[in-house]
């Protein structure tokens, strides 16, 4: 088994948060590591924020439970998980439902850098940029398409189009809108833990006979 680099880096694009995947990149090139650290700071200051507002309803703890936390990119669903472990919530559903949704009771809009930011830095770091579960954003087929475009005039490289909870008539659509403008295709786990079991092996669809033959894995610039 062939081990490559990635990074998915979370950014802004229409007041919408989009995730980018970048694969068999250079994680020591020194214009990834900077932005890198700067979305880290951005996730503090966001966190801080948060627990700020957690503070005013009377719920305290959340800095001890993080300080604790192996990871070093702390985010809205480390929050879900204290919430969950305090029993402010049954779980992490209702965490996000309740308090970290948009309007959600601590929700504090993210401050990411912008989408070609992102490709941009992915490239320099000699990586293929992917957009990451292009379904699971809150926008209608006309807006998809409007950030698929956009993502393709950023420099964008390739388009997930399988992953959990991607039924067969959506990843048709998504193959067919890809391979149209020209984007190779991929595939992510989106592994956040295995409670969530829509990540258990085998519940993703393969990829179709058209997808295959635009494989991202077949990308000229594609290495291990």
């Amino acid at each position: 088994m062939a081990l490559i680099e990635g990074v998915e880096i979370s950014c802004n694009w229409q007041e919408s948060e989009i995730h980018i995947v970048g694969l068999c990149i250079k994680s020591e090139e020194p214009k990834l590591k900077s932005l890198l650290l700067v979305q880290q700071a951005r996730r503090r200051t966001r966190l801080t924020e948060m627990n700020t507002k957690l503070q005013q309803l009377g719920i305290d703890g959340l800095d001890n439970y993080c300080e604790k936390l192996p990871s070093k990119a702390l985010s809205r669903s480390h929050v879900a998980d204290f919430l969950t472990e305090m029993k402010i919530v049954k779980d992490r559903r209702k965490a996000f439902k309740t308090f970290l949704s948009k309007r959600g009771r601590i929700y504090v809009e993210p401050n990411w850098c912008d989408m070609a930011e992102a490709i941009d830095t992915i490239h320099s770091a000699k990586g293929l940029s992917v957009l990451a579960h292009p379904t699971r954003y809150p926008l209608n087929r006309g807006k998809l398409n409007e950030l698929v475009n956009d993502f393709v005039i950023a420099g964008g490289d390739a388009m997930e189009v399988s992953y959990g909870n991607l039924d067969l008539s959506a990843q048709k659509h998504l193959t067919q809108m890809a391979i149209a403008k020209s984007l190779c295709v991929s595939a992510g786990s989106d592994f956040h833990n295995s409670a969530e079991h829509w990540t258990d092996i085998g519940k993703f669809l393969p990829l179709n006979e058209l997808a295959e033959k635009n494989a991202i894995w077949k990308h000229p610039k594609w290495h291990s």
